[in-house]
C-alpha cells in the first residue's frame, strides 16, 4: 500500500419489505441515484455498496438502468458489491437454516445480477452475537462491518480501531472492520476540510491505518436537509470526492477486499453481543433508556474514560419489551418449521420467499429509523408470515401429514399454553392466561392480520414533547440557512402541534374479546377509553381463566372473579365460549360472554366487550371503513340508509345489532352481529412515535366496544354474543400458485397501497 492512510467507505442502502413505492422512489431520486452518478464522475473513488434484496428487486423492476450502472462500476473495479441476508433480517433471530438460506440467496442473486460473488456481508442494524462468525463464514463470506461500540466492548482502545480484526466460531474464521463514529458523524455532517484533517491525523509511516465508514446511504440526500447539502446547493459529496483525490499522495480510498489483499487482519478479537449505541439505548425500558442517555452524554461531554465502558441493553430485549414483537417472532418460527417440512417444488419455493420476506428486520424492534409502530410495514410482514404458513399447511393437508383444528400450544414461549386454532380460512390464538382474549386473528385467503393493533405505551422520547419550548428551540436551530444538517439522532421536530395531548397509555394489551365491567349508573363516555381513564369494576380483562372445554370448533374458558361494589368485592363468574366455523373464503368467529351472579344479592353493571381490529385504515384510507345502517321506525316498518365512515374515525350508535367493517382493496368485509342489540362505540387507536421526519400520530388500528346494561338477580346468568362473519373476495394463494376454484387477487404481489 503506497498511501500512509486509507479510507474504506461501505454505503448501506435499504428499503423495508412493505414500504410504499412512492417512498422508495423518492429516496432513490434524492440519495441512491445521485450517489451512483457521483461515482461515475469520480472514477478514482473506491468503495463498497450494499443494496438489500427488497431494494434490488424494486430497482430491477422500476429503475433497471441503475442495475446497469452499478454493474459498470463493479466491472471497472471501482465498487465492491456487498452481500448479507437477502431481505435484511436480524440474523440472530432466525433458525440456522434460515440464516444460511438468506445469506446464500443474496450471494447467488448478486452473482447472477452483477457477475461477482460478494466476499463481504452487511449485518442488519449491526446486531452481533458471536455465533454469527460461523454463520457468515459458512455461507461464504470473509468479512463484515461492526460498530466502534462492539470494539470498545471487546476492549479495543480508541487508537487501535483503524484496522481489521480476526475472530472465529466453531472452526470458522471471519474478518471484522469497525465503522468508527468519528467518521460516521463527520461524513457528511461536517465540512470537507474537517474530514480531511481528521484523516490526516491518522497518517502512519507503515500505512497500516484504514478508516472504515460503514453507514446508511439514505443520509446522503434522503434525511431531512441532506439533499440540498449533499447535492443541489452545497455539493458536499462532490467536494469530498474531489478533496480525497487531491490528497492521493497520502490518502487512498479502498474497498474492504482491496485492503485485505495487502493488509491481513492485525489482531484476534472476540466480540460480545452488541449493536450500535443508539440501538442498545432503544432496547432498554423507557426509564432506564433515559438514564443511560444522560450518563453517556455527561461522560462524553467531560471526556471521561468511563464513556467507553457504558453500554446499553441487549437487542433481544425488544422481544421482552413488546409482546407484539415477540408474538410476531414466534409466529415466524412456527412458519419456518412448517416451511422447512415441505417437499421440494414450486409451493415450497413460494412459501420460502414469503417466510424470508416475513423475516425482514424493520418491524422486530423500535427506534428512530423504524420498528413495530410502522403499521403498514408491520401488516406486510405479518401478511408474508400468514402466506408462508398457509401454503405450508395446505401442502401438508394435501399430503395427509397434518390436520387442521384446535390444540393447546405455547405459541409465545412464555411457559404457558395458549389455544391455537387453524383452519383453511383462519388462524386464531387465544391467550388463556391473559383474560382468555384473542391475541391473533389471521384471515388466510386475504392474508390480513386483523388483530394486529399496537398497545399505547410510554417511550423515552415522549418526554421531549412535554417541553415544547425546547423542541421549538431545536427546530429553529435546524432551520438556519448556513447550518449543515444534523445527524438523525439530534433532530427534534413535530409534524403536528400539541402532540403531548395525545399521549395516552393503555392499561391492557390491545387484544380482542376483553371483558370490561363498568359502573351501571355512570354513563362512561367513549372518550374515557380513548384516554384510558375509565373506571374498571372487574378483574377479568387480563386475568387468568381456566379451560372448561376445547375441540376443533369450540373453546370454553371460565373465571370466578370479583365485581367491585363500594368497598367490597362481589362474586361474579364470567364464561367465554369461542366458536370457529365457516370455510376458507367465509370464516366465522363467535364469542359468547356469559355473566353469572355468584352472590346472594342483586348485581348491576355495564358489560363492555372490546374488539380491536386493523383494516389498514390510516390516513382516512378510502378503502377501509366502518359501515352502519341508520334506521328509522315508521308505520311501514324499519327504513333508513347505509352510512360508511373511514376506519380511523370515531363513532357511536345508541342501539344496534349489526356493524360492518372492512377494506375493499384487501377484499375483506366483516359483519359483526350483537345479540342482544348493543350500544356500539368505536375509536381509532393512535400512538405518538418519533422517526427521522419528526414526531407524529400513527394510526395503529381501531377499537370497537359492544356495551350492554346488565342487572342480575342472585344466581342469575345471562349471555351476550358477538358474531363475526367474514366475506373475502381475494384468495392470494390461489392467484399466486394458480390454484383453481377460488377468487383471485387483482395484483397479489403488489405491496399494500394504503
Amino acid at each position: 500500500m503506497d498511501a500512509p492512510v486509507s479510507l474504506s467507505l461501505v454505503i448501506h442502502n435499504h428499503q423495508p419489505v412493505g414500504n410504499f413505492g412512492w417512498v422508495i422512489e423518492d429516496v432513490y431520486e434524492h440519495a441512491y441515484s445521485p450517489m451512483l452518478d457521483a461515482l461515475e464522475r469520480h472514477p478514482g473513488i473506491h468503495l463498497g455498496l450494499h443494496y438489500t434484496g427488497p431494494l434490488l428487486q424494486w430497482m430491477a423492476a422500476n429503475r433497471p438502468s441503475a442495475i446497469d450502472q452499478i454493474k459498470r462500476l463493479i466491472d471497472r473495479g471501482q465498487v465492491e458489491i456487498v452481500g448479507g441476508g437477502f431481505y435484511e433480517p436480524i440474523l440472530i433471530t432466525l433458525p440456522d437454516r434460515d440464516r444460511h438460506g438468506q445469506l446464500v440467496r443474496m450471494a447467488d442473486e448478486l452473482e447472477a445480477t452483477f457477475g461477482h460473488r460478494p466476499t463481504g456481508a452487511w449485518l442488519a442494524e449491526r446486531v452481533w452475537e458471536p455465533s454469527l462468525a460461523y454463520d457468515l463464514a459458512a455461507a461464504g463470506y470473509g468479512w463484515t462491518v461492526l460498530d466502534d461500540t462492539h470494539l470498545r466492548a471487546a476492549s479495543i482502545k480508541e487508537d487501535q480501531m483503524w484496522t481489521a480484526f480476526t475472530t472465529d466460531d466453531r472452526g470458522k474464521r471471519l474478518t471484522v472492520f469497525g465503522t468508527e463514529q468519528g467518521l460516521r458523524y463527520r461524513i457528511p455532517f461536517k465540512p470537507v476540510d474537517d474530514v480531511i484533517s481528521y484523516l490526516r491525523d491518522r497518517v502512519s509511516v507503515d500505512g497500516r491505518f484504514v478508516g472504515m465508514m460503514g453507514d446508511d446511504g439514505e443520509k446522503f440526500g434522503a434525511w431531512p436537509g441532506t439533499y440540498e447539502y449533499c447535492w443541489s446547493n452545497e455539493h458536499w459529496v462532490d467536494r469530498c470526492f474531489e478533496a480525497l483525490a487531491a490528497n492521493a499522495d497520502w490518502l487512498a480510498t479502498v474497498t474492504p477486499t482491496e485492503w485485505l489483499t495487502s493488509q491481513p487482519p492485525s489482531k484476534r478479537i472476540y466480540f460480545p453481543t452488541a449493536s450500535y449505541v443508539e440501538m442498545t439505548q432503544w432496547a432498554l425500558p423507557a426509564d432506564e433508556s433515559r438514564l443511560f442517555a444522560k450518563l453517556l452524554a455527561e461522560a462524553r461531554e467531560k471526556d471521561l474514560p468511563t464513556a467507553r465502558f457504558l453500554r446499553g441493553g441487549f437487542w433481544r430485549n425488544f422481544l421482552a419489551r413488546y409482546h407484539e414483537i415477540n408474538e410476531m417472532h414466534k409466529q415466524m418460527l412456527r412458519a419456518s418449521d412448517k416451511v422447512a417440512a415441505m417437499a421440494p417444488g414450486r409451493a415450497a419455493e413460494v412459501a420460502t420467499d414469503h417466510l424470508y420476506q416475513g423475516q425482514s428486520n424493520d418491524c422486530y424492534w423500535h427506534g428512530m429509523f423504524g420498528g413495530i409502530y410502522i403499521v403498514h410495514m408491520r401488516l406486510a410482514t405479518l401478511a408474508h408470515l400468514i402466506a408462508a404458513e398457509d401454503i405450508a399447511d395446505a401442502a401438508a393437508a394435501e399430503a395427509g401429514t397434518t390436520t387442521f383444528g384446535a390444540r393447546m400450544a405455547d405459541t409465545d414461549l412464555d411457559a404457558i399454553d395458549e389455544v391455537l386454532v387453524t383452519s383453511p380460512g383462519q388462524t386464531v390464538v387465544i391467550d388463556i392466561a391473559e383474560g382468555a382474549n384473542v391475541s391473533s386473528w389471521d384471515l388466510r385467503a386475504s392474508r390480513l392480520a386483523t388483530a394486529s393493533v399496537l398497545r399505547r405505551r410510554p417511550e423515552v422520547y415522549h418526554q421531549l414533547l412535554s417541553n415544547e419550548a425546547t423542541a421549538a428551540v431545536n427546530a429553529a436551530e435546524g432551520t438556519e440557512a448556513d447550518a449543515a444538517p444534523r445527524t438523525i439522532h439530534d433532530i427534534v421536530a413535530s409534524k403536528e402541534a400539541g402532540l403531548a395531548a395525545f399521549l395516552h397509555y393503555d392499561r391492557c394489551d390491545r387484544r380482542s374479546g376483553l371483558v370490561h365491567l363498568l359502573p351501571a349508573n355512570l354513563a362512561t363516555e367513549t372518550a374515557a377509553f380513548v384516554r384510558s381513564d375509565y373506571q374498571e369494576l372487574g378483574d377479568f380483562a387480563e386475568a387468568v381463566f381456566e379451560t372448561v372445554a376445547l375441540d376443533d370448533h369450540r373453546f370454553v374458558a371460565r373465571r370466578a372473579g370479583l365485581l367491585r361494589a363500594g368497598d367490597a368485592g362481589r362474586q361474579l363468574v364470567v364464561e367465554k365460549t369461542y366458536r370457529f366455523g365457516g370455510d376458507r373464503i367465509n370464516p366465522t368467529l363467535i364469542l359468547d360472554t356469559a355473566v353469572e351472579n355468584a352472590c346472594d344479592s342483586p348485581l348491576a353493571f355495564e358489560l363492555a366487550v372490546e374488539w380491536n381490529a386493523n383494516m389498514l385504515g390510516g390516513g382516512h384510507n378510502p378503502d377501509a371503513y366502518y359501515e352502519t345502517a341508520e334506521t328509522a321506525q315508521t308505520q311501514e316498518g324499519p327504513g333508513g340508509r347505509i352510512q360508511r365512515m373511514p376506519h380511523d374515525t370515531p363513532g357511536e350508535l345508541p342501539l344496534a345489532s349489526v356493524i360492518v367493517f372492512g377494506n375493499d382493496y384487501e377484499g375483506v368485509r366483516v359483519e359483526a352481529h350483537a345479540e342482544p342489540a348493543a350500544r356500539l362505540a368505536w375509536y381509532p387507536v393512535e400512538t405518538v412515535s418519533n422517526s427521522e421526519a419528526g414526531f407524529e400520530r400513527v394510526y395503529q388500528g381501531s377499537s370497537l366496544l359492544f356495551r350492554w346494561p346488565v342487572a342480575l338477580a342472585a344466581g342469575e346468568r345471562r349471555t351476550f354474543t358477538v358474531r363475526f362473519d367474514v366475506a373475502q373476495t381475494i384468495d392470494r394463494a390461489a392467484a399466486e400458485l394458480k390454484l383453481p376454484g377460488s377468487p383471485t387477487a387483482l395484483d397479489p404481489a403488489s405491496p399494500r397501497s394504503h
